[in-house]
């Protein structure tokens, strides 16, 4: 399985059809403002969707949501002139999200998978109303919509569903604005909701697949960092490698230790500092030792959440779903495609696998500053320690991180709480589960820069002795804006700025243009 994703940085336009986009897609649309077109095979497939569902109102069938009420207020029947009222009704009071809203590209993943969610054509919904969500995403118009409180569907999406009928707010400037007139500055006429559409835009797993989505991709990313970061450990720790023998990880029989294994090989290669030092122990701490296998364990979990997520995002979870039968017939079955629980899961999955490899990070932080473990090197990496503390307090901060990553690791897709009368149950919890791996990605991101920063310092005192060419490229990369701290100084800024290399994948782009792509 390749799991390269730098081609989502490049892509500008993403043409959709059959609504079965690639990871590399969704994000240059979500993350990087590419722009969406529709196809006529897309347009031609929601139309004769939503002129079945025309024909089942007509024929007064009934159909949940549509001629119900929602949840357990399903017992209800709702007469054909009160549609409207219904769905604009659903968004109204369902729009209960609170506190911090979401991000700019958490907001347009979520538009993205609605498209995606109801134009596969099975959902009832107008091409007009998805072509209003396709222009507000190529104006980069982003509605307001605060981000707890969902269980994993409803209560946020409502809040965007409010900006798209001109009630909510979409900002402007910074700052969130009414929403109608910021359509109308863009001259975007408000949608007037029809049957079933302020129901498919709430349900199912929308959200929770797009907010997976972005974290599946954030952990990819990360991931490719932390070996860059764990080969400098190697480099400040002076590891063997012979810990790396091709022999010790194929006669383990998994893929991703094999590849991490063959990662580290080829970015050590060529090192002063590996050659001299390749016998100098019998064999290393975990921190070296255990490195590949630790980082193809991650990895192995991030596969598993790829094939599920992007599968998600390639089906469809409304309820209920409309399917053609024959030329002039068809049928709306009710079903249960809303839940979240497979997105949810390996979504936990992915704090996990963030939560094991981030130990493995900063126990090398802290291997290096410590003068009881570094094998010589100056208490805190610092020529002058005691009036100098050096980088004791950046491996506090990794700890600090790694205690949120632990916590927010603990799979939350095991738990549920009912809702609606108990007519809800059991509820996945998946949108928590969603968010919380995006929150864990970043936060490593954090850690693996922090140990990067660290593993140069260290590496700076084995001079002359040079690393590999290809380490030595990213230290070069990095000292021109972070030079050697010598005395104490504020450390911040230089934190942030390598946070920034590792977010935006330039380091692994400046390996890779050395050495080939990573093998994941």
């Amino acid at each position: 399985m390749n799991l390269s994703v730098k081609k989502a940085r490049t892509i500008t336009t993403v043409r959709i059809s059959d609504c079965m986009l690639s990871l590399e897609e969704f994000i240059a649309v979500a993350k990087y403002g590419a722009q969406v077109e529709f196809t006529a095979e897309l347009e031609e497939a929601v139309r004769a969707n939503r002129k079945l569902l025309d024909q089942f109102l007509k024929e007064g069938r009934i159909i949940y949501g549509v001629t119900t009420g929602f949840g357990e207020n399903v017992r209800y029947t709702i007469s054909p002139e009160d549609a409207t009222t219904l769905q604009e009704n659903i968004v109204r009071t369902h729009s209960c999200a609170v506190g911090e809203p979401l991000t700019r590209e958490q907001t347009r993943a979520v538009m993205l998978m609605t498209i995606l969610n109801a134009g596969k054509g099975h959902s009832g919904i107008r091409y007009e109303t998805l072509d209003l969500i396709r222009q507000m995403l190529n104006q980069d118009l982003i509605p307001f919509a605060p981000s707890e409180g969902s269980v994993g569907y409803l209560g946020v999406e409502a809040h965007l569903v409010m900006a798209y009928i001109g009630e909510g707010k979409i900002y402007e400037n910074g700052q969130p604005c009414p929403a109608d007139q910021v359509l109308a500055k863009h001259g975007i006429t408000p949608l007037k909701l029809s049957y079933k559409e302020g129901l498919s835009m709430l349900n199912g797993t929308i959200t929770v697949t797009a907010l997976g989505l972005l974290a599946l991709y954030e952990s990819i990313v990360t991931m490719q960092n932390v070996e860059i970061a764990g080969a400098l450990c190697y480099e400040a720790l002076r590891g063997t490698t012979k810990a790396l023998d091709p022999r010790i990880h194929e006669a383990k029989h998994h893929e991703e230790q094999i590849n991490s294994a063959s990662n580290l090989r080829r970015m050590l290669a060529g090192s002063q500092i590996g050659e001299k030092y390749r016998d100098a122990k019998v064999q290393d701490a975990y921190v070296m030792r255990s490195m590949a296998q630790i980082h193809g364990a991650a990895k192995k979990l991030i596969k598993e959440a790829y094939e599920v997520i992007v599968n998600e995002m390639h089906s469809i979870s409304d309820n209920p779903e409309i399917f053609a039968e024959g030329e002039h017939d068809g049928v709306a079955l009710m079903c249960g495609n809303f839940d979240g629980s497979f997105v949810g899961s390996h979504a936990d999955m992915l704090s996990m696998a963030c939560a094991i490899v981030g130990n493995l990070v900063e126990r090398g932080t802290d291997r290096m500053v410590n003068r009881n473990l570094n094998d010589g090197l100056p208490a805190f990496l610092v020529s002058n320690p005691g009036l100098n503390s050096g980088f004791m307090i950046p491996q506090y901060t990794a700890a600090g991180l790694m205690n949120e990553i632990k916590h927010l690791a603990i799979p939350v897709t095991i738990d549920s709480i009912p809702t609606c009368a108990n007519q809800e149950d059991p509820v996945s919890m998946a949108y928590y589960a969603s968010k919380k791996a995006g929150d864990c990605a970043r936060k490593l991101q954090y850690v693996t820069a922090i140990e990067i920063y660290v593993a140069l310092q260290a590496m700076d005192f084995l001079k002359p002795l040079e690393p590999a060419p290809v380490m030595a490229k990213v230290r070069d990369y990095i000292r021109q804006q972070v030079p050697f701290v010598e005395n104490d100084r504020f450390l911040y800024p230089d934190m942030e700025y390598i946070y920034g290399l590792v977010k935006d994948s330039t380091l692994v782009d400046l390996v890779e243009q050395e050495i080939g792509e990573l093998e994941f």
